[in-house]
């Protein structure tokens, strides 16, 4: 299994999230790759960026914060992951327009309540849309104070998408 992180608006590849993520994916046995956005900061030119990526022959799951989050859901429909895990992601905002349909396997969403930029209403209507996992923590829109949280739940989800991907 691959697992691909797409960083936020502000943020770099190997920022906090990614780096605690990224050791539970190894630990679970995991490769891990994050994705450098910082050329640009137009959200479809991201897209493009993730799926000019060269694919993994096994299954992939795709991780993403913010406006990584929106990048992740709409490449999903080309890369088909065997996980979505998607963190405060910046869905049903001016400039995100793009088609965020889940096309995963697994699809897992954690907000903090808390969020100061992109409100937890609206990972909530994207999980009851899609029937996805949600969790909603007591975090801001960075989610810092709750990685411990988020990182037992990603270790769960790929132990979930994992043998879901095991034939």
């Amino acid at each position: 299994m691959e697992v691909w992180f797409s960083h936020g608006q502000e943020s770099g590849p190997w920022g906090f999230k990614i780096t605690r993520l990224a050791e539970v994916a190894r630990a679970a046995g995991a490769g891990v790759a994050s994705v450098d956005y910082r050329h640009t900061r137009d959200p479809d030119e991201r897209v493009r960026h993730l799926l000019a990526q060269p694919r993994p022959a096994g299954p992939l799951v795709l991780v993403g914060s913010s406006m990584g989050g929106y990048v992740a859901a709409a490449a999903s429909a080309t890369l088909r992951p065997a996980g979505l895990f998607l963190m405060a992601p910046a869905f049903y905002l001016p400039g995100y327009e793009g088609d965020v349909t889940p096309h995963a396997g697994d699809v897992e969403v954690v907000h903090g309540w808390r969020d100061e930029l992109i409100p937890p209403a609206h990972s909530v209507r994207y999980a009851k849309a899609c029937r996805a996992r949600l969790h909603v923590l007591d975090g801001d829109h960075g989610l810092s104070e709750v990685i411990d949280d988020i990182a037992a739940l990603f270790g769960r989800f790929l132990d979930r998408v994992g043998t879901a991907a095991t034939p």
